[in-house]
């Protein structure tokens, strides 16, 4: 890992425009991971809200793209950083290039596959005291597609009961694969074991912006109260607000 100088700190900031007293989040990950989509549901906004980051089947974010919260009681700004996969930078170079260690905290979104510029974030988080979560996204669609590899077809079937023990099941496998994926492949790397937060963006937003829990939340919650709560202890003293 290379030590960035003062110099490079300090572009590296104007870039982003980081200010001193706000708390700044990254998110990072491959192009179609939705973090984009995640970054709106963060911010309470669905993808079509005025204000909301720009989100499509393939990679839209060519800069690192900035978003104040639109709650002005919080002081956080949320970040969109480029696809690892749209950039001709090897993995290990991917944080640097980025300007990735003048963020207060990095999220590390992932949609099917863990990679290798993953890994290769969390190592240089880790040397550089980042604070880091693992988020898979989309799992409202992974469990679904859970059901329809097992021949199940929901538009034939009108008991209700054996869909939701279905969902059940099929969410109960997806939780527990995901989990066992994360851990096998920080065991790899020789990395130390750290949680894997799972949640759908939908569901995201109406945590934040409803105030509302979903039968289908899964980490979703766990996930803002301990983000805001890394912040909290970091940079913003007490009386953080989300309503």
């Amino acid at each position: 890992v290379s030590i960035p100088s003062e110099e490079e700190i300090q572009l590296a900031k104007h870039r982003v425009q980081y200010q001193e007293g706000l708390f700044h989040f990254a998110a990072t990950g491959v192009s179609g991971a939705g973090k984009s989509s995640l970054i709106n549901a963060f911010r309470g906004l669905r993808n079509r809200d005025e204000g909301a980051a720009l989100t499509g089947v393939v990679e839209t974010t060519a800069n690192i793209a900035r978003f104040p919260d639109p709650n002005p009681k919080n002081p956080f700004v949320w970040y969109d950083v480029p696809g690892s996969g749209t950039l001709n930078i090897p993995d290990w170079q991917y944080f640097t290039a980025q300007g990735l260690y003048v963020f207060d905290c990095i999220i590390i979104l992932f949609d099917t596959r863990f990679t290798m510029t993953d890994l290769a974030m969390l190592v240089n988080c880790r040397r550089l005291n980042i604070p880091t979560y693992i988020v898979r996204s989309k799992s409202d669609s992974h469990i679904r597609n859970i059901i329809k590899e097992s021949g199940y077809d929901s538009d034939e079937d009108e008991d209700r009961s054996r869909r939701n023990a279905l969902y059940s099941s099929a969410r109960e496998q997806y939780i527990a694969e995901t989990r066992a994926t994360v851990k096998y492949n920080l065991q790899e790397a020789k990395l130390p074991d750290q949680r894997v937060y799972i949640v759908a963006n939908s569901t995201m937003v109406s945590t934040v912006r409803d105030q509302k829990l979903s039968e289908k939340t899964i980490d979703e919650l766990e996930l803002m109260r301990d983000l805001f709560r890394e912040a909290q202890s970091r940079r913003c003293g007490k009386g953080i607000d989300r309503s």
